[in-house]
């Protein structure tokens, strides 16, 4: 009977613990590795660095006079020499470290070795990326925070900058507009590109920024964002009427550039290389973010009329993504499906959208389309997003670089809920009044009365 206490007194407690890591490995992973992981990970880098690295061939020959007092001092055998190590900084997703490369070293040699190192102090993953010359930095990800997307809670936007997902190495995706001012968004149903266009809304919604959109599936997607939204298209016949009016507007701009900088009135638009960031705040007109959802409707023509409405449509669309910038009117075009057979223009307006995101798409031809000629090796990786993921995408530019982001999840009465109370962010544009939503009100609760009234008898 004293032994079977003595095994209750001892494993119970030792089961309880098990049974709980276990339990917030699974469903609190965050939890998981602040209590356990971190620990564990940190004394295996401690203890196996030197023997890591050097399985990995990240050791250089010790220096002559190195070896010579190496010898001379402790008469021990001399040991390659592995990249000097950092501080280790610890964050609430994984580790952070900086190695001081060794002499002949460069960064590739890490990062070609980064599923190794994974392996070797047991993370869920290990990015490489260059601070300086000689020096890189290690983000080791303790566990998948793709799986349940949860945003820093002391993240916020700067003017025009929108942080809308995670990336696969913990750090936000941020949507900046100065710097990538156009973007194709492809995503098949239910895939979560909705998810991320309402993170774009709700983010801009805050700001003193305009809101245009055209939605062709009858505005579905947009109308519950119209308190926010300066303009709204809902079918191509509208749309062919609004996006002459964003191009006049943004010439009027390049006058108002011209009339600012002593520029000849007869200089063409393509010339001017300023923008609006160079006026005075006071005459700065309002940036005008266009949201384009359901591209391929505006491409679709049924007969000799449609086909010269949506030559226009497209030529102005064109227009204002390589002109656009420049005046602050930025595209955000989103689809289904996006390809050169939809049309002349399709591939001319897919050159001048600079950043690039890829849910999950039905066919390989879309994924191409979309990241085929940044990032080839990012096609097979958006081909392999699973049904069961819903927003996750590939996130590319044209600089190369591409990864993996999820936007994390927002429901539709947010978001709408939102755009209310920014309603009176909405800048007064005389041009696009005539296209501004009408916005029903909201009922009226009558207040009920404190005592019941009593009739009047005689």
């Amino acid at each position: 009977m004293t032994d079977l206490s003595t095994v209750l007194e001892v494993g119970g407690p030792v089961v309880a613990l098990g049974g709980g890591a276990a339990y917030a490995r699974a469903q609190h992973p965050g939890v998981y590795w602040s209590t356990v992981g971190l620990p564990l990970s940190t004394v295996r880098m401690l203890s196996s660095y030197s023997s890591v690295m050097e399985a990995c061939g990240l050791t250089v020959a010790p220096s002559r006079l190195r070896a010579l007092a190496v010898k001379a001092a402790t008469r021990r055998e001399v040991r390659p020499v592995p990249p000097r190590r950092g501080l280790i900084r610890p964050t609430s997703t994984g580790l952070r470290l900086r190695l001081r490369l060794a002499p002949g070293q460069e960064p590739a040699d890490v990062a070609a070795s980064a599923e190794r190192l994974r392996h070797a102090w047991g993370v869920h993953a290990v990015y490489v990326t260059t601070v300086k010359p000689g020096v890189v930095e290690l983000r080791l990800v303790g566990f998948d925070v793709l799986r349940r997307v949860r945003m820093p809670r002391k993240l916020t936007g700067d003017f025009l900058k929108v942080p809308v997902a995670m990336r696969e190495d913990a750090t936000p995706f941020v949507r900046d507009y100065r710097t990538i001012p156009h973007q194709l968004t492809l995503g098949a149903t239910l895939s979560g590109k909705s998810m991320y266009l309402r993170h774009l809304i709700t983010g801009l919604a805050r700001q003193p920024v305009a809101l245009v959109g055209i939605d062709c599936k009858r505005g579905v997607e947009l109308a519950p964002f119209a308190p926010r939204l300066s303009g709204l298209a809902t079918d191509p016949d509208q749309a062919a009427e609004l996006l002459p009016v964003l191009v006049q507007a943004m010439e009027n701009r390049y006058d108002l550039i011209r009339a600012r900088q002593g520029i000849a009135p007869g200089t063409p638009n393509e010339e001017i290389t300023s923008d609006i960031w160079g006026l005075p705040e006071k005459q700065r007109p309002v940036p005008i973010v266009l949201f384009v959802d359901e591209v391929a409707e505006l491409f679709l023509v049924a007969t000799r009329k449609d086909e010269e409405r949506r030559d226009e449509m497209v030529t102005q669309l064109i227009r204002l993504a390589q002109l656009g910038r420049a005046a602050g009117i930025y595209l955000e075009v989103c689809g289904q499906r996006f390809g050169a057979e939809l049309g002349k223009g399709a591939t001319m307006l897919r050159a001048q959208l600079t950043g690039r995101v890829c849910h999950r798409v039905n066919d390989e031809a879309s994924a191409k389309m979309a990241l085929g000629d940044i990032a080839p090796e990012a096609v097979s990786a958006a081909c392999a997003i699973a049904p069961e993921r819903p927003g996750l995408a590939v996130a590319g530019d044209t600089s190369g670089g591409w990864s993996r982001i999820r936007t994390p999840y927002l429901s539709l009465g947010d978001a709408a809920e939102i755009c209310q109370e920014t309603a009176h962010l909405v800048p007064d544009l005389a041009a696009l009044k005539p296209f501004r939503p009408d916005v029903p009100a909201p009922p009226v609760d009558s207040p009920a009365p404190v005592m019941r009234p009593r009739p009047v008898t005689d």
